[in-house]
């Protein structure tokens, strides 16, 4: 299956590496390329594609108002938005989250992770990196109020399984499908429908959220630095 992807950065070299990178593989079909949010959110809505790679900072329009745009599209409900991102330093991590977009990914990634995680959110699946997991944890926690209430106590989440209250413990440490299925013995599949209906049945959007509810009711903790 082609991936039809829609290129938004304003740094034009990143653009065309990305791009050369893309033309180089089978897989992938650049339809778009756009130099700040509004072109992002025009050329989405012409195109339709599969992912946005989608940088934070452009002008005339950011990627995090072009993300929001783009997520609140029904004709757009297909399209999912992997921001790339410094994590360290972007103060606007979870504002995307909030947005709609479906994945985080550092700018010094290598090229085989960049393909990769364009593959993941292609596949319908949310992608968060440990680095991201950790700004989120901790944008989330200092505004607990932008997330909804706080569910404390040792049964935290009832409304999950043991099963998959196991899986999305290991979803918020940061650890992909492959890696918690290899860890709980059990195959990719079986952890993607654990972690689909810990979704479900807890109303969060996406993967991204389902981290943050896990922290924020107690089931795991907060690194320690």
């Amino acid at each position: 299956m082609t991936i039809r992807v829609l290129l938004a950065d304003d740094q034009a070299l990143l653009v065309g590496t990305f791009r050369l990178l893309m033309d180089l593989s089978e897989d992938f079909d650049v339809v778009g390329v756009a130099a700040n949010g509004k072109e992002a959110v025009d050329l989405a809505r012409a195109t339709c594609p599969d992912v946005v790679v989608m940088d934070i900072r452009m002008p005339v329009l950011d990627g995090l108002a072009a993300t929001a745009e783009i997520a609140a599209d029904e004709a757009l409900s297909s399209t999912k938005v992997l921001v790339l991102t410094t994590f360290e330093t972007d103060e606007y991590v979870a504002e995307a989250i909030r947005a709609g977009a479906s994945g985080f990914l550092g700018k010094g990634i290598g090229p085989e992770e960049l393909l990769a995680g364009i593959r993941t959110v292609a596949g319908g699946d949310a992608l968060l990196s440990p680095a991201a997991t950790r700004t989120l944890i901790s944008r989330f926690l200092a505004a607990p109020e932008t997330v909804g209430p706080t569910v404390l106590g040792e049964n935290a989440l009832p409304e999950l399984t043991a099963r998959e209250r196991e899986v999305v413990a290991e979803v918020a440490g940061g650890l992909s499908n492959d890696e918690i299925a290899q860890k709980l013995y059990v195959s990719p599949l079986t952890v993607r429908s654990h972690v689909q209906r810990a979704v479900t049945k807890l109303h969060v959007r996406d993967r991204a959220q389902l981290v943050v509810r896990a922290y924020q009711s107690g089931l795991v903790r907060v690194p320690r630095k």
